[in-house]
């Protein structure tokens, strides 16, 4: 069959053969390696009351790019038999910038989460597992860093009951532009 294809088109299919299992094994992982682990990631317990983070912006080669602390505020009630949150966050850049982000949070029937926020396309989902969470959304970054839309795949480690790591993996059509790294941790 390959032989009747044109030239361009037999090297155009050949490179996506050989680069289509390197994308397979980045998509999926095996998440029964974190079930069981304690303390289990709860959002709604986590993200409750007064948090603080530090992280960075790395790009794809590994220099950090900006700096920052942001100040999170979470609150979470039921509605309508769904514990539902807002998360207000405050980030202050090493650059002297101050941005802000309200996501608002659900814990859907299945334990699965959903969000919203207004620079997130559509509506981030995640599945927490154990002390693990992973997160995925569409970003819309402002005019001024670009003003692309960015895909998050965040991942959410409990260390404790008072701290998390969250690593993103930024990209943009498919491959990875950056990192984000941040600690946060609970005051109260």
């Amino acid at each position: 069959m390959m032989r009747h294809l044109p030239f361009q088109a037999r090297r155009w299919l050949l490179a996506w053969l050989l680069v289509l299992p390197l994308l397979g094994g980045c998509s999926s992982q095996d998440l029964s390696h974190y079930q069981g682990q304690t303390p289990q990631l709860k959002l709604e317990q986590f993200f409750d009351g007064r948090l603080v983070a530090h992280g960075m912006v790395q790009d794809r080669s590994g220099t950090v790019l900006r700096r920052f602390k942001a100040d999170l505020v979470g609150r979470w009630q039921t509605v309508d038999g769904k514990p539902q949150g807002v998360l207000d966050e405050v980030f202050y850049w090493d650059d002297g910038e101050q941005s802000t982000r309200i996501w608002y949070l659900t814990v859907e029937a299945d334990g699965s989460y959903s969000g919203r926020a207004d620079d997130v396309v559509g509506v981030a989902r995640g599945q927490a597992v154990g002390a693990w969470l992973g997160w995925r959304y569409d970003l819309q970054l402002p005019e001024s860093q670009g003003g692309w839309q960015i895909t998050l795949d965040d991942t959410m480690v409990l260390i404790d009951e008072t701290q998390l790591l969250n690593v993103a993996t930024m990209s943009k059509w498919g491959f990875e532009v950056g990192t984000i790294t941040l600690q946060i941790r609970k005051l109260e």
